[in-house]
């Protein structure tokens, strides 16, 4: 299992001090909808209090997620990374890393944490309220990252490996096929938006054996070569020339 040799000791739970206004949440029911039952909720309750809500708060003692947020991506990044690894044995480390970073990135996270609802969890200063933090990617995905590094810290792999698992591994092809469309229309407003003509995608060349195919794909504006990409079909391949030419605009 990811990570199981790892100490679980949580000495944060017994110096953090929570918010006096958690009765406005149902931590209870969230446990529930997660179908995670914590042992220490105060770990539960920091990974929703946001760095905003320290600085309006002077009187409040406790640390803001950031600390879990860092612990969550570095565990979310490895158990994705071991997944694809195990289910893509053909896969080159390019490809690979495409869709761990498909899986990973901030617009994914973002939709997973309202699928949980859990921007009504946040501990937000005003300002950061008013202006839409609970819906906020940024902050959702943080708080998706934040969450995972609750949960592991009060339960270890044994709880973790499987809520990823439900929550994102069990539906890794649809969300990595969201990505690949997402990056092929932000090329395709990029291009026309500075060039007024829509991009055009060109199979370059392919090899190796039918069970093992390679494609070249090039992305063009007019004449002009903008990316390349390789992949095991062509919509990868498109895709990672769409990523190479984002890049380079």
């Amino acid at each position: 299992m990811f990570l199981t040799s790892m100490k679980m000791s949580t000495p944060q739970s017994k110096t953090t001090r929570l918010p006096h206004d958690t009765k406005s949440r149902d931590f209870e029911k969230l446990q529930r909808l997660i179908n995670v039952e914590f042992k220490d909720t105060s770990l539960l309750k920091n990974a929703f209090i946001h760095r905003s809500y320290l600085n309006e708060h002077k009187n409040f003692k406790g640390a803001s997620n950031e600390r879990l947020e860092f612990l969550g991506d570095a565990i979310l990044s490895g158990i994705v990374s071991r997944f694809l690894y195990r289910i893509l044995p053909k896969s080159p480390e390019g490809e690979l890393t495409q869709f761990r970073a498909s899986l990973v990135r901030t617009e994914t996270l973002a939709k997973l944490s309202q699928s949980l609802e859990l921007g009504k969890y946040l501990y937000l200063a005003k300002g950061e309220e008013e202006s839409g933090g609970r819906e906020n990617k940024s902050i959702l995905a943080n708080t998706f990252e934040a969450l995972v590094g609750a949960i592991f810290l009060d339960a270890g792999s044994r709880i973790i490996e499987p809520f990823i698992q439900k929550i994102i591994l069990d539906k890794w092809q649809i969300l990595s096929k969201t990505a690949v469309v997402d990056n092929k229309s932000k090329l395709q407003e990029a291009v026309q938006r500075k060039f007024k003509v829509s991009p055009v995608y060109k199979l370059l060349s392919s090899w190796g054996p039918d069970h093992s195919r390679q494609f070249e794909i090039g992305v063009y504006q007019n004449q002009q070569l903008l990316g390349t990409g390789t992949g095991r079909n062509k919509q990868i391949a498109a895709q990672q020339a769409a990523k190479n030419a984002l890049e380079k605009l």
